[in-house]
């Protein structure tokens, strides 16, 4: 097990209680996704997180935490809680993949990533610990779905990512699972 992150035992991802209900089911999905994504990119230096995969794609694991930032604050902020004014993170008209495009290998760039997913994330879970309910319609016009589609998105785009994650890892120094 030399190659994988921890002991089972010592997995933080699975010293929680077992989900009852769809809220709690969906939301301890996400954030064992987003726990489980976060390894897989720990104790990388700024060279490592930026190297990109297989060309021609610009996917690197700093690519992915920008990435995932903008997701975060894509659906909580612009979605469910209705503010489609906010510019999107990592994103522009001209440069629709700044996300990943501009993930170099520069110490202040990878900081600046980690805090700004981590802001996002913490915001993204007090908007949905605040909610009423998952039938709550969110977005604009006639775009409109419920929270529980949203919700599930979310956990999709991390497990997608997650698998990413995991190949990105191994390529840079080995480390597989979990």
């Amino acid at each position: 097990m030399a190659d994988t992150w921890m002991p089972a035992d010592e997995d933080p991802r699975f010293d929680v209680p077992t989900p009852v209900g769809e809220r709690e089911t969906v939301l301890q999905y996400l954030q064992h996704y987003r726990l489980t994504f976060a390894m897989k990119c720990e104790g990388l230096d700024s060279e490592q997180m930026a190297r990109r995969s297989v060309p021609p794609s610009t996917m690197s694991l700093l690519g992915l935490v920008r990435h995932l930032a903008r997701v975060e604050h894509h659906w909580a902020r612009r979605w469910i809680e209705g503010r489609m004014e906010l510019p999107r993170l990592y994103r522009t008209d001209e440069q629709p993949d700044l996300d990943f495009d501009g993930a170099v290998a520069d110490d202040e760039v990878v900081a600046e990533a980690w805090q700004t997913w981590r802001a996002e994330v913490a915001h993204a879970q007090q908007v949905t610990a605040a909610l009423a309910s998952f039938d709550q319609l969110v977005g604009p016009g006639d775009e409109q779905g419920e929270v529980r589609d949203v919700l599930v998105h979310l956990v999709e785009e991390y497990a997608r990512h997650c698998g990413h994650a995991d190949l990105l890892r191994e390529a840079v120094d080995g480390r597989t699972g979990q």
